[in-house]
């Protein structure tokens, strides 16, 4: 039998192809994708003194809620990672845009510049939901990066992350750590009848009879489907779902990846 010696010259390459394959088996930090330079040059002003939301969304607050879910951002190809993430940020860009058609830097460089709903039309209470009961005098407005809306999204995201979603709402506009977290939660969450925005993303849609019929088709525009088809899908040139793809579109070429295809909802019908 050889002498043991014989085998140590081999042992640096042995002990480095190991840390490579557990490297490589354990998802990376979002932040391989999102560094603090590239978040700075996507939301360029959001901590600009017209923005209600100054200071409230920092980088290290967007990477501690990722760590809440290490799906996000590390299935697929390092494509389909990229295209996830830049599809999470145009939504949740949408959501809070201060920008406008000819703002500085161009429309889509002023996401995350609300924290909350400004003027809410309501107080987003569906008394009808039994299993989510309203409290009385809270208001379930939007709020957070994904403007988590109604007590039926308010309760569950709340279960999920440790939170009294239902008597503290407010909590999501207060904490930016939990405003972050909301925002992922609905993303990676699936609903009823609908997929995760996540699961649409990475490329696990199997369109059902219903969704066929419906011509609901895997892409950007099938996420803009999830979070708000009702008011935006079906509609030809609909200024707000425009506005998401211009967003998407502007984080894609960041991230150096391609959009994908069917980028908008027109010829979907919503859930």
């Amino acid at each position: 039998m050889p002498s043991s010696s014989n085998y140590l010259p081999f042992l640096p390459g042995i002990l480095l192809f190991i840390s490579l394959a557990a490297a490589t088996a354990r998802p990376l930090s979002i932040s391989y994708i999102v560094s603090e330079d590239m978040y700075k040059s996507i939301f360029l002003h959001k901590d600009d003194a017209a923005c209600p939301a100054k200071g409230f969304y920092p980088y290290n607050a967007f990477i501690e809620a990722t760590r809440r879910f290490p799906e996000f951002g590390s299935t697929g190809s390092p494509e389909t990672r990229k295209r996830e993430v830049a599809a999470f940020l145009a939504q949740i860009s949408h959501e809070t845009t201060g920008g406008w058609a000819t703002a500085p830097d161009g429309p889509y460089t002023w996401g995350l510049c609300f924290k909350e709903e400004v003027n809410p039309t309501s107080d987003y209470c569906d008394s009808t939901n039994r299993e989510w009961p309203c409290y009385p005098g809270k208001s379930y407005k939007g709020r957070g990066p994904i403007q988590l809306s109604w007590n039926y999204n308010y309760g569950p995201a709340g279960e999920a992350l440790g939170f009294d979603g239902l008597r503290e709402p407010e909590l999501v506009a207060n904490r930016s750590d939990l405003a972050f977290k909301t925002a992922l939660w609905f993303w990676m969450t699936p609903r009823g009848k609908k997929l995760s925005c996540h699961d649409v993303m990475v490329g696990r849609f199997k369109p059902s009879e219903a969704d066929r019929e419906a011509n609901r088709t895997a892409g950007f525009g099938l996420v803009t489907n999830i979070i708000n088809g009702g008011l935006e899908c079906g509609i030809r040139d609909e200024p707000r779902v425009n506005d998401r793809i211009g967003y998407y579109k502007r984080y894609a070429q960041l991230f150096n990846v391609d959009v994908g295809t069917n980028l908008d909802c027109a010829n979907q019908k919503p859930y």
